[in-house]
């Protein structure tokens, strides 16, 4: 299931938000949540998220909508801007 904002729909292939930001609650699969910068491993092969819509889906997950401020025009941009959002705001 591919996520969307009402105007800013998800990028196929992208995956950017389920790599970047460090996840800390449980994430099946990954008990201990996620560091920053690694692949969940409920990210599918198609940067789709096996869990989109599932209660076990970490609750930031599903705060996490895309926006063009957030994804830019490309993955890159959405990792850059991702990365710099966890920088701000590790403890």
């Amino acid at each position: 299931m591919l996520s969307m904002s009402a105007s800013f729909p998800c990028r196929p292939q992208c995956g950017a938000c389920c790599t970047a930001p460090s996840i800390t609650s449980p994430i099946p699969g990954m008990p201990n949540g996620k560091p920053a910068g690694v692949r969940c491993i409920q990210l599918g092969e198609d940067a789709l998220c096996k869990i989109f819509g599932r209660p076990e889906r970490p609750a930031f997950c599903g705060g996490l909508q895309p926006s063009h401020e957030m994804c830019g025009d490309e993955r890159a941009q959405a990792i850059r801007w991702l990365t710099e959002l966890e920088r701000a705001t590790a403890p």
